[in-house]
């Protein structure tokens, strides 16, 4: 693009784009002219959009046909077109509700809703290893010799494995879970089993580092019946209905995505959400942004939700460049905001 867009101008971009996401058909000036209020002759609204096929954000398919978004014309309409905000208290108001534990059900819960509002495939990893934290830790007896040594996190997980320790009183077991929760609250789970200050307890407390170190290991190694960073998905159905992809061969490509080891979404989800800050915005990646090649032509929009103060993980939407995307942008920030608020009450 060479210049900075007119206000008409802008207001045919848009205009083209709405109309477009409603029909997936080809827009011609007759159309925008009568249905958005252009007070211009079909004549000037064809120079208008001439304009915009010279920026590279419009193009036709085919000699004489109407007009069709180009992946930079879906991003300058959303980065300046529209404003997402206004969909947030309608897309909020479908998570309340919801199950928010076991922490399945709530991940299944929201990647369903979210799948529903935005008519795209909706994508919600479970919180990984290194986000998960530790909350408490505690040494409970048990009869005989044993002790159950239970560890409880964020993110709705909670471990326990019995301990052999010598002989303890009761005095002896307050010290060393006061001990254990000093040290371990808020340390990552998967670094439950690294080194602690054993010799602050001093000699006599010297025949429990072993028993206590070896649980401990245990316990990081616990994995809950959510595996870390697994890929909830839901929306297959949404997808069908898409026009985009009616062409069996585009869909297969999407379904076996979906169905492999979901490895590549992972990381997509990943990259996308890596950079995003304490606040984060909504990622929109569209078409050719997208570096793999079986998604040139879909787009993903994605954000991260939080446990207590680091991102736990990813939760996007995965569709058609030609999609609804202020409603599918404040779906996905509705999603991320249930979902922290959901952990963060678990964690409290």
């Amino acid at each position: 693009m060479q210049e900075p867009l007119g206000q008409r101008t802008r207001k045919v971009l848009w205009a083209t784009v709405e109309r477009y996401i409603v029909t997936a058909e080809p827009v011609g000036s007759r159309v925008l002219v009568s249905e958005y209020g252009f007070n211009i002759s079909a004549a000037s609204m064809r120079q208008e959009l001439n304009r915009l096929d010279n920026y590279g954000l419009l193009y036709q398919p085919h000699t004489s046909a109407g007009r069709v978004p180009s992946d930079l014309g879906y991003r300058l309409y959303v980065d300046e077109c529209i404003d997402p905000t206004a969909e947030l208290p309608h897309t909020r108001a479908h998570f309340e509700g919801t199950p928010v534990e076991p922490l399945e059900l709530l991940l299944q819960g929201v990647a369903q809703i979210l799948a529903t509002l935005s008519g795209c495939i909706a994508l919600v990893s479970a919180p990984s290893g290194a986000a998960l934290r530790v909350q408490h830790v505690q040494l409970i007896g048990v009869p005989g010799d044993q002790f159950l040594a239970i560890a409880m996190g964020d993110a709705y997980h909670t471990a326990s494995r019995q301990v052999t320790l010598p002989s303890t009183d009761g005095a002896e077991l307050h010290i060393l879970n006061n001990f254990l929760n000093a040290h371990l609250r808020d340390r990552p789970w998967d670094r439950l089993a690294a080194p602690l200050p054993w010799e602050d307890l001093g000699v006599g407390f010297s025949p429990y580092r072993q028993p206590l170190s070896l649980v401990l290991a245990q316990l990081e190694r616990s994995r809950p019946a959510v595996a870390w960073g697994q890929i909830f998905a839901s929306g297959v159905a949404e997808l069908v209905r898409q026009p985009e992809f009616n062409d069996p061969q585009k869909l297969q490509t999407m379904l076996d995505l979906l169905e492999g080891d979901r490895g590549m979404l992972r990381s997509l989800m990943t990259a996308t959400t890596e950079n995003l800050g304490p606040e984060p915005t909504v990622t929109v990646r569209i078409g050719s942004e997208l570096t793999w090649q079986v998604m040139q032509r879909c787009t993903l929009i994605a954000t991260v939700y939080y446990g207590e103060s680091t991102a736990a993980g990813s939760v996007g939407v995965l569709g058609p460049t030609r999609l609804d995307y202020g409603r599918a942008i404040a779906s996905v920030q509705a999603a991320a905001h249930h979902l922290t608020t959901a952990l963060r009450q678990a964690g409290s």
